[in-house]
């Protein structure tokens, strides 16, 4: 008996240790960018459809009409309006976007409208 032999097969079992470790670091940065590409997806829908509604207010549409054109829009990039809210000629949109490989839901919220007065700095903002 060679002074070896008690090692035989342990190459097998560290190339199988390896590669578990890659498929679980692999996994989790599917799942890390899934949840990136939702949560970029839900802002951007937010974005846009804030600024819809706001341009459709700009061109007289009523309150309701802002809110269901920015609707449109947060839909047809992917995510799911959630809220809508008018004050004025401002719009803020609330959008969700649900992630491929995770459990949660990312959510969103723009506003958009008109520069205000010079000098003049917005509530909340």
């Amino acid at each position: 008996m060679h002074l070896g032999d008690r090692d035989r097969g342990s190459g097998s079992v560290l190339v199988v240790g390896v590669v578990l470790a890659l498929l679980v670091l692999t996994a989790g940065g599917l799942v890390v960018g899934s949840a990136v590409v939702a949560s970029g997806r839900a802002r951007a829908a937010a974005d846009l459809a804030a600024l819809a509604g706001a341009a459709a207010l700009q061109r007289g549409s009523s309150a309701g009409a802002a809110c269901a054109e920015a609707g449109r829009v947060a839909t047809s990039n992917g995510s799911r309006p959630t809220g809508c809210a008018v004050s004025g000629f401002d719009v803020e949109v609330t959008t969700s976007s649900g992630a491929a490989l995770v459990a949660g839901v990312a959510v969103a919220r723009s506003r958009a409208g008109p520069d205000p007065a010079p000098g003049v700095r917005p509530a909340g903002r």
